[in-house]
């Protein structure tokens, strides 16, 4: 009976065996990067593109070009064009391949052709940025100036992607994408910005950014070269090898601790702002009163919470007790956590007194302004139709006298004014001045009477660009449409 029963156990520590084997095989065979590698043809690709002279530095300017564009018009799409076509990878990844095979020639070569095209960049973006006469910060340009560790994830993952991708018989698209996903171009053209703009924490945001991104690439291409086993160029002693190693792994680390800190004050500024809203939502509603809006100023030592209100005023001891609340919240100096939100939180009321107007002095020089744009516009309609010189005087005359009238006539009965300028100047403090106007609409062709127009004239503070104020213009329009329910009442934008 043992007998029987012992060949039947090997039997089956045979077949576990084979299937464990099989098991390991199929792994290998799908995750597998070695096979398909080209060392030479690799090594002869990463060489050809690590110069930066002639078609290629011009192509680097162009680029540059196109990104410091789509950075100042705010194009995702611009950047990631610009992006496709930057040669910046090729002495990047030559960096990293050149430390692996221990080729000094090569590394030679690479950082040089990386400073040009690094100083190419910069001149170019400053160039652009120096005579352009946006000098917005957009949201895109915002990004790249606080780098954090999410980034040197990014720029690891692209390296391996890239260099893996390069080493293959069969060339694909990837280093494109990686190029995309990394961000080379942009942090450059951001640089060339602050250093334009004299906004140097810019500079040296954005610079930091490009050097963690062509840092860890480097780094990635280093390990993949090696995993490969690429023949080496130069045998180097082995106490050398050890202290280079030493001296890499140092520099790495000193390289990542910034971009850390940065992240963790992401996550802290990212935890207070949640917080924050749990607070706004549960404790901030009062009776006869509404919060209209609300802004949060952020630091470790002492944050703000700013709320804005309408209605019944908020007294002091509404206020105290917002403040009070704060310690529920672990918004004050009460957070015994070993990494408190903020130290310290004040909560600060924002209302308008009485239900006074508080125009602009200057709106009454745009409305003048406003009477002389509207008669030439009018001039121009009718050119056609009026013949002499004295008709078009008398009904100049006439529409003169009828846009006083209804630019001066602002019916209170159909439109709160008070209640409404209140509104828009906390919703859209952009705004600069606002006006009013009711009256018909008439067809001066055909000579008849249109529907009741109600016209409300915008002006916007200065320094805004064309589409951002055609965009705050129909929003306003939107919203007023709706509050005062008028689906014919139009924005007029006036500069």
């Amino acid at each position: 009976m043992k007998a029987a029963q012992q060949p039947l156990n090997k039997t089956k520590q045979k077949g576990t065996g084979y299937l464990l084997h099989s098991l390991k095989k199929y792994t290998y065979d799908i995750l597998s990067i070695s096979d398909g590698v080209n060392h030479e043809q690799t090594l002869e690709d990463i060489k050809k593109d690590l110069t930066f002279r002639g078609p290629s530095a011009w192509i680097l300017i162009f680029s540059i070009f196109i990104a410091s564009i789509g950075l100042n018009a705010n194009s995702t799409a611009v950047i990631i064009g610009a992006m496709l076509i930057s040669p910046l990878m090729g002495p990047i990844l030559g960096i990293g391949t050149a430390v692996a095979i221990q080729d000094i020639e090569m590394l030679t070569r690479a950082l040089k052709n990386l400073g040009i095209a690094v100083t190419i960049s910069l001149l170019t973006s400053t160039l652009y940025f120096s005579i352009t006469p946006l000098d917005l910060e957009q949201s895109e340009l915002l990004a790249r100036t606080k780098p954090t560790i999410l980034d040197v994830l990014v720029a690891i993952f692209g390296g391996f992607a890239g260099i893996i991708a390069s080493s293959r018989r069969e060339k694909t698209n990837v280093v494109p994408g990686v190029a995309i996903a990394t961000a080379l171009m942009p942090p450059l053209c951001t640089a060339g910005f602050g250093i334009a703009t004299g906004r140097y924490m810019y500079f040296f945001g954005a610079f930091y950014l490009f050097f963690i991104n062509s840092v860890f690439i480097s780094l990635a291409t280093f390990i993949v070269v090696k995993y490969l086993k690429f023949p080496v160029k130069q045998i180097i002693d082995v106490n050398k090898y050890h202290r280079y190693r030493v001296f890499l792994l140092s520099f790495l680390i000193v390289t990542v601790i910034p971009s850390g800190v940065i992240f963790f004050n992401v996550i802290q500024e990212t935890r207070f702002k949640i917080t924050v809203d749990q607070f706004i939502h549960e404790t901030t509603a009062f009776p006869n009163s509404e919060l209209i809006t609300s802004k949060v100023s952020y630091s470790d030592s002492l944050s703000i919470i700013d709320l804005y209100y309408m209605g019944d005023e908020i007294t002091g001891e509404q206020i105290t007790y917002l403040n009070d609340r704060l310690t529920n919240y672990a918004l004050d100096n009460n957070d015994s956590r070993w990494f408190p939100l903020t130290h310290k939180t004040v909560v600060q009321v924002h209302q308008q007194k009485g239900n006074s107007i508080d125009l602009d002095e200057t709106f009454s020089e745009y409305n003048d302004k406003l009477h002389i744009n509207i008669l030439e516009d009018l001039y121009k309609k009718n050119e056609d139709v009026i013949k002499s010189k004295e008709q078009k005087i008398k009904l100049l005359e006439a529409q003169i006298v009828d846009m006083n009238r209804q630019l001066s006539k602002v019916s209170s009965d159909t439109i709160p004014v008070t209640q409404i300028i209140q509104e828009v100047k906390l919703q859209y403090p952009k705004i600069q001045s606002v006006g009013f106007s009711e009256g018909e609409s008439f067809n001066l062709v055909k000579g008849t009477k249109g529907d009741h127009v109600t016209t409300v004239f915008m002006y916007m503070k200065s320094g805004y660009p064309y589409k951002q104020r055609k965009e705050y213009a129909k929003s306003l329009e939107q919203w007023l449409r709706v509050r005062l329910n008028d689906p014919k009442l139009n924005v007029i934008e006036y500069r």
